[in-house]
């Protein structure tokens, strides 16, 4: 591949060499715009550096100022606008040796000036400027710090800082009316001479220009505004160049990206400081000159981006439409192979006819050893470049970009996260300045892939952990039916802690809960989980709202942890359609009458759990009338910085009055159509539809006297009689409430409660005693045994029998199936 032009391929000669040859260039004309920041980008080629910056004396004689900086925000790195000529600086000791300062992390830990460096790999050098007094500063992410190659370049980059730089014109001529984009600011008065030109990217006309610098301020962004001020305010603005980029409103469309250069020119004899420079339009790269602002704006994009697809998506946008560019794609590397996250324009007639025939599959499906070029380039690690005309690319990459194709390599945490492949269609020139940004936006890339990928691991793992958590199937509701559905937050990037559960109790009762615990974390997802776990624990030994609330939130005390949790907590009879409903700093439940009338239910709350030892949570009755239904969510539904809780409760409540309660599961889509999604979000909605057929209940409180189990059968007998109970499973039912009763009064104390249910045929008998001890069946009953025969006997002529924890005892029953 002879004909490959290959930004950094070995064959191209060593780094210093090239840099040598780059800075020749452009320091041949010493008056040329720009020169010194052109010089530092050179640092940002050939040495790896993230940021180069060059300091000079100030006025005052007592400080090194910051002049000119390329790369990332030095704010980022915490990087100072001056420091002390007396001081400890890294820069100061290096202009005051006159030798080069090279840190690591653990010597910057040393100095009183560094401490402001972000804890992690990050690496410092300072080189005093040869005959001009001043200091070049270099920052680098990469693991190894500056290489041998990496200094040899930085000594040749300050060493062309000390290049003499053109002249500043002379007072009179910056203080001409501006022309074209150019605009000289008073800033005493705020008064703005501005060219045509510059009012057009603002979209004023000229009649209608008042000459107010606040004028064009109103037309900005207001994320933006706050940066501006920083220039056209005196206070905020030292002497000397600034740039930045800013967007401002355009009648129809996006905010248009505009860049301010300008200089602050002192007063003197009468006449004030003035800020003078243009605004020039930014949407597009320029051919003749670099954008150092667009791998800024890339950088604050991809701190902000928290997967891999986000990463992706900001690649994109500061990429293909400045390059101008046909087709962006970008893949991870896993395991040897290239698995595509990002394709741009994502139709599938944008890509070569190899990449439409597998669609999607073309890189996931083929080991990077099946693509030798772009194994090459990931093998190297640096940037590759092909031109148009370029024979020797393989099928799958060739038809990427016939115009040109660049090939990025994304370095992160010493190794290849991935690629970026990025094609032109018609012939493309690849000038200098956008390899730079090229070479410079690779590698913000890869360090952002490395950890989008680290978090969607992790994230995933939790979002599993939540998922296996909650509930897979809600249960078959006798009476009644219910539906819950649960959102994950798109605002933020961890899961969250809300919960809910459907508990069927004995008796045909229904406990509906829904929770939310603090925050949004693997804790709050495994604090989820224990908290579920507990309620479903207290429901199901019989407790009533109330206590099932107090041991929860004693357990919660108890964990010692910093999170707490809100819940609400309906306990529904779906044989009587009452309910009994219990608050813990939750949003209260919303019902659905039958004849579409809402109401949110007013019903007492305490304080969430975990937060006081001794907590009340006192109960509130509820009335439900069959096809009543009950909606219960978290707050991320009814509440968002935009919307009051009371306000999103009212919606809630009219957008339930509004549905149609035959569908549930359509009603609860609908409802959750309209959630904010800053927040994680779980419904549950219950339609209350009565029992068709109610059970007989009876119920006999077993005194301890001497006749009481005579007492008992007299009692059931009674009871079978009036049921219609056939003589035969009468008979058995007597003897099984013989056995029972006597087990619990001989081996039990306290009250003794005996009831009998009849519903479909199937005949309950339960005994319910005050000791949690569970009856145990004996292995083995000999002749001479005086115990144990009762259990066996009970097992022997029920179809079915058990045990139940209630309210600190239990329940032993038997069920018998009658035959007509």
């Amino acid at each position: 591949m002879t004909d490959v032009v290959s930004e950094g391929a070995t064959g191209r000669g060593s780094g210093p060499v090239r840099a040598e040859i780059a800075l020749k260039t452009i320091t041949a004309d010493p008056a040329a715009p720009e020169r010194l920041r052109r010089v530092l980008e050179q640092a940002l080629v050939f040495s790896g550096a993230a940021l180069a910056a060059v300091y000079t004396p100030g006025d005052d004689g007592r400080t090194l100022c910051l002049a000119e900086s390329a790369g990332v925000p030095r704010t980022l790195y915490g990087l100072r606008e001056s420091y002390p000529l007396d001081g400890g600086s890294p820069a100061v000791e290096a202009r005051r040796g006159g030798r080069p300062v090279w840190l690591g992390p653990e010597e910057l830990a040393d100095w009183a000036d560094t401490r402001r460096m972000p804890a992690r790999d990050v690496h410092l050098a300072a080189l005093p400027v040869p005959g001009a007094d001043g200091c070049l500063l270099a920052v680098s992410e990469h693991p190894g710090g500056f290489g041998a190659d990496d200094r040899s370049c930085l000594a040749l980059v300050a060493a062309a800082v000390a290049c003499p730089a053109p002249s500043a014109p002379a007072a009179s001529a910056e203080r001409e009316v501006p022309h074209g984009n150019g605009f000289s600011l008073a800033m005493d008065s705020g008064r703005v001479e501005v060219g045509d030109d510059l009012l057009e990217l603002f979209g004023i006309r000229r009649e209608e220009f008042d000459g107010r610098v606040e004028t064009l301020l109103g037309l900005t962004v207001p994320e933006d505004l706050p940066s501006l001020m920083s220039v056209v305010e005196a206070d905020h603005m030292s002497i000397g160049d600034r740039e930045l980029e800013f967007r401002v409103l355009q009648p129809d469309g996006p905010p248009r990206w505009l860049r301010l250069r300008g200089r602050l020119l002192p007063g003197g004899d009468g006449r004030p400081a003035r800020l003078v420079g243009t605004v020039t339009d930014a949407s597009t790269l320029r051919p003749e000159g670099t954008d150092v602002a667009r791998v800024q704006r890339l950088a604050a994009a991809l701190a902000m981006a928290g997967t891999v697809r986000d990463v992706g998506q900001a690649v994109v946008a500061a990429l293909r439409k400045p390059l101008r560019a046909d087709r962006i794609a970008l893949a991870e590397l896993e395991n040897e192979r290239l698995v595509v996250t990002v394709l741009d324009p994502p139709a599938p007639e944008a890509w070569p006819e190899l990449w439409q025939s597998e669609w999607r599959t073309e890189w996931p499906d083929a080991p990077v050893r099946a693509m030798p070029t772009l194994a090459a380039a990931l093998r190297e690690g640096r940037a590759q470049i092909w031109p148009a005309g370029t024979v020797d690319l393989e099928p799958a990459l060739a038809g990427v970009g016939p115009g040109g194709l660049a090939v990025l390599p994304l370095p992160g945490a010493g190794r290849m996260a991935g690629a970026c492949l990025i094609g032109w269609d018609a012939p493309h020139d690849f000038g200098p300045d956008e390899r730079a940004l090229l070479i410079a936006s690779a590698g913000l890339a890869g360090q952002a892939l490395t950890r989008a990928h680290a978090f969607d691991a992790e994230h995933e793992l939790v979002a599993m952990l939540q998922r296996q958590l909650l509930p897979r199937r809600l249960p078959k509701l006798p009476g009644g039916v219910a539906v819950a559905r649960y959102l994950p937050a798109t605002a933020g990037l961890e899961v969250g802690g809300d919960w809910y559960d459907v508990i069927p109790l004995p008796d045909h009762h229904v406990a509906l809960v829904i929770g939310d615990v603090q925050g949004h974390s693997a804790a709050a997802a495994t604090m989820m989980g224990q908290m579920r776990t507990a309620l479903r624990a207290y429901a199901a030994e019989g407790h009533p709202p109330d206590v099932v609330f107090a041991h929860a939130n004693r357990l919660l005390m108890e964990l010692e942890t910093d999170l707490f949790a809100t819940c609400c907590y309906v306990d529904v009879d779906m044989e009587g359609g009452t309910a009994w409903c219990v608050r813990a700093g939750h949003p209260p439940p919303v019902l659905r009458h039958p004849d579409g009338t809402t109401e949110i239910a007013e019903t007492e709350g305490g304080p969430p759990l975990g937060v006081l030892d001794r907590a009340e949570f006192p109960m509130t009755p509820l009335r439900l009338l069959p096809g009543t239904v009950i909606a219960l969510t978290t707050d991320g539904l009814v509440e968002s910085a935009e919307l009051d809780i009371d306000a999103g409760l009212d919606r809630l409540a009219h957008e339930l009055s509004v549905s149609d309660p035959a569908h549930l599961g359509l009603v609860a889509d609908a409802l959750l159509g309209n959630a904010h999604r800053g927040d994680d979000v779980a419904l549950l909605l219950m339609r209350y539809d009565g029992m068709a057929v109610k059970p007989l209940r009876e119920g006999w409180t077993v005194w301890r006297v001497p006749e009481a189990a005579r007492q008992a059968r007299r009692f059931t007998r009674r009871t079978l009689r009036a049921w219609g109970v056939p003589a035969e499973a009468a008979d058995t039912t007597l003897l099984v409430v013989s056995e029972l009763v006597t087990n619990a009064l001989v081996h039990t104390d306290g009250r003794v409660r005996l009831g009998l249910t009849l519903m479909h045929r199937r005949l309950r008998v339960a005994v319910t005693d005050a000791s949690p001890r569970t009856p145990v069946k004996p292995t083995h009953v000999g002749w001479e045994s005086t115990g144990g025969r009762g259990i066996l006997l009970v097992e022997a002529v029920s179809d079915a029998w058990g045990t139940l924890p209630v309210g600190g005892g239990k329940q032993v029953w038997s069920e018998v199936q009658l035959e007509y």
